[in-house]
């Protein structure tokens, strides 16, 4: 992920103006990055260590998204429905 692309989901998924941190743009940049690690290892079926990054980037936005259930259910809605998560 470049730096445009990781501005561009920080700006769209930003709480205030000088959000850069909050669960929501967390989830929204390790939704990217899974995707992007999904695509590599359908061309790279043997790269295990990768694999393994993307199952524990998988296990840090499934603890973000309980949290965010817990702590604002609303906004646990919203970013489930703009992001296409199931749950």
């Amino acid at each position: 992920m470049d730096l445009n692309r990781k501005s561009e989901i920080t700006k769209e998924f930003r709480i205030h103006e000088r959000d850069t941190g909050s669960a929501d743009v967390q989830i929204a940049l390790l939704t990217e990055r899974i995707t992007e690690l999904t695509d590599h290892l359908k061309d790279n079926r043997k790269d295990h260590s990768s694999r393994r990054g993307l199952l524990m980037m998988v296990g840090k936005r499934r603890r973000l998204l309980d949290y965010l259930s817990q702590t604002d259910n609303s906004r646990y809605q919203q970013i489930i429905k703009r992001l296409k998560l199931r749950r």
